[in-house]
């Protein structure tokens, strides 16, 4: 049974980015419950011609096929999806993989806490269960856990894991004020996403899910991931601090990192010199030295895990679409 009592007013609807999945895309859709009204597949300039087949072998009714001239990356397809389902009037916009790794019967589950004003946007966590994880590939459950820790720092997110799972649900109301031409268009794009919500004090959620793996082949390469990532995470961190502590809002901990990082900057170049200088003349190290290169960083540190605790528990913790505060500019 689902989780909840779906309101006849509220409309769900799929979308379903499609590239080089043809073999799996027609169960996918078949999976996909009576709760849900819409589904948008999007062929991404496909080189299989997802979007041809599946216009020529699917009669689902509630199944609309769009195409792009140009390939744009997982992220373009969505943002594709999301733009035509907030045209037909959506209320929740759920997407799911074309590659069958994904299991539709959870739908329900994923769209219940944004339908009850819990979240803005719920995505899946393969690792709730420790017994289904260990079907997960160890280069990818490597990968999952280094990136999800990133991912906590850059995003603000620091109560989410499994930051690259693609089963999400969002709000229309709360997509409808994401600026799309600014949200990365390929493999970084779930990450991105939570960035771009963190700016608008979304609150998100995961939900359990399993992990599945059958023989669909992967495009996503962990040196890709280390490459491009990293510039990424460390842009949004910063636009993050920006954002929160100093264009919107100014508090204690707006001073605590500059200052910590300054005094832990201080101390480490200073003790460095210090120690330099006295192998240098042969002699030992004065006691009162190395106090001055000591307190600054023991102070610097201090600091920093102090704006680290303001930041943790300034996680967003109530939903934004029910009070519509949908003014807010997006960044």
């Amino acid at each position: 049974m689902p989780p909840y009592s779906m309101p006849i007013s509220n409309l769900i609807a799929v979308v379903i980015p499609s590239y080089k999945v043809t073999r799996h895309i027609l169960g996918v859709i078949a999976g996909i419950g009576c709760e849900v009204g819409l589904i948008f597949v999007v062929d991404d300039k496909c080189p299989d011609g997802s979007g041809a087949y599946v216009r020529e072998h699917c009669t689902d009714p509630r199944v609309s096929v769009l195409d792009h001239a140009v390939n744009q990356g997982v992220g373009g397809a969505v943002m594709t999806g999301y733009s035509a389902a907030i045209a037909a009037g959506a209320t929740v916009i759920v997407k799911v993989d074309g590659d069958g790794q994904m299991d539709a019967s959870l739908i329900p589950w994923f769209v219940a806490p944004i339908l009850s004003g819990e979240a803005d946007y719920a995505k899946g966590n393969r690792f709730f269960d420790l017994e289904q994880i260990r079907s997960m590939p160890p280069l990818r459950l490597f990968g999952n856990a280094v990136l999800s820790l990133i991912t906590k720092v850059s995003s603000g997110y620091w109560d989410i894991y499994d930051p690259t799972n693609g089963f999400t649900a969002i709000h229309a109301n709360v997509a409808r004020i994401l600026s799309f031409d600014k949200i990365s268009k390929r493999y970084f794009f779930e990450t991105d996403m939570l960035f771009r919500l963190n700016t608008l004090h979304a609150r998100v959620v995961d939900v359990a899910m399993d992990a599945v793996y059958g023989d669909e082949v992967s495009n996503l390469k962990i040196t890709k991931i280390i490459s491009e990532f990293a510039f990424k995470h460390v842009r949004n961190f910063l636009k993050r601090l920006f954002y929160n502590y100093y264009l919107r809002n100014m508090s204690l901990a707006s001073l605590e990192l500059p200052l910590g990082l300054g005094l832990l900057g201080f101390g480490t170049i200073y003790g460095i010199a210090a120690l330099i200088h006295s192998a240098q003349a042969g002699i030992e190290t004065p006691a009162g030295v190395v106090m001055m290169a000591a307190l600054p960083v023991l102070m610097g540190a201090q600091l920093i895990l102090a704006f680290l605790a303001y930041d943790i528990a300034s996680v967003p913790r109530r939903a934004i679409h029910p009070a519509r505060r949908l003014s807010m500019p997006s960044n």
